[in-house]
């Protein structure tokens, strides 16, 4: 105390006893040594054994599945989807300087993708691999994560190159101002921009939709349901065909 240097030794059995939690946390502690290190360790066990239930009453919970960066970021859509809906007029002039006219399209089908436990084997493994898919945002960083997952694993399998292709139909559908895709039993229908006065239907986008609608009219139809302007197209049997399709708008 005071003036004088604290020393702390441990003792433990040989480490290969240990249970994984116990190694990652002596891990913790050797790794973040240098004073003011606290902090780190803090979130280090954090990551380790959970964040708990943000609206329950349980300590621990399942982020250690995730992981924080992936559990943070759900939390902060969380956020911006209240920002958007209930505050919307405390943040007007935040709302109106976004470039994009949806913040993220969600995907609802029933079609495999997944990476398989005989193509990736550990669990935390292919934990990891799913996020770090999740957060590519460009074509090149998805050629580099596609070459590193064949260096490190071999050929890619179908499912797992579907679930790849799903990542190019978000980032397509996003920019055509596409709130929501569902594939489901050989149909794929776009939902657009609920909020009906959206500068997004004055775009130069949505006109090239209107376009691209004359053109196929037989194989695609645009219509309103609940409110919601919705396009659905037919023959839709895998991922690639839905990707293919909506390249050509």
């Amino acid at each position: 105390r005071n003036n004088k240097r604290a020393f702390c030794y441990l003792i433990s059995p040989p480490i290969h006893l240990m249970p994984d939690d116990t190694r990652k946390r002596l891990t913790a502690i050797e790794q973040f040594s240098d004073l003011g290190s606290g902090l780190h360790i803090a979130m280090r066990d954090l990551d380790i054994r959970g964040a708990g239930d943000l609206l329950g009453g349980d300590q621990s919970g399942f982020i250690n599945e995730m992981g924080l960066e992936t559990y943070q970021k759900i939390l902060g859509e969380a956020l911006e989807e209240l920002k958007q809906e209930h505050f919307q007029d405390l943040y007007q002039e935040e709302l109106n300087r976004e470039s994009k006219f949806v913040k993220e399209t969600n995907l609802e089908t029933d079609m495999e993708l997944f990476i398989p436990d005989d193509y990736v084997s550990d669990i935390r493994e292919r934990i990891a691999l799913y996020k770090a898919l999740d957060d590519l945002d460009n074509e090149s960083q998805m050629e580099k994560f596609i070459k590193d997952l064949v260096d490190r694993f071999g050929a890619i399998p179908e499912p797992t190159l579907a679930l790849i292709d799903t990542m190019r139909i978000r980032w397509t559908a996003n920019a055509l101002g596409m709130e929501k895709l569902v594939m489901k039993s050989g149909k794929m229908i776009a939902y657009f921009i609920s909020k009906q006065d959206s500068p997004f239907y004055q775009s130069e986008v949505f006109t090239r939709i209107l376009e691209f609608l004359k053109k196929y009219s037989h194989e695609v139809k645009m219509y309103e349901k609940d409110n919601t302007l919705r396009m659905s197209f037919q023959n839709i049997n895998n991922v690639h065909i839905a990707l293919q399709w909506l390249q050509r708008i």
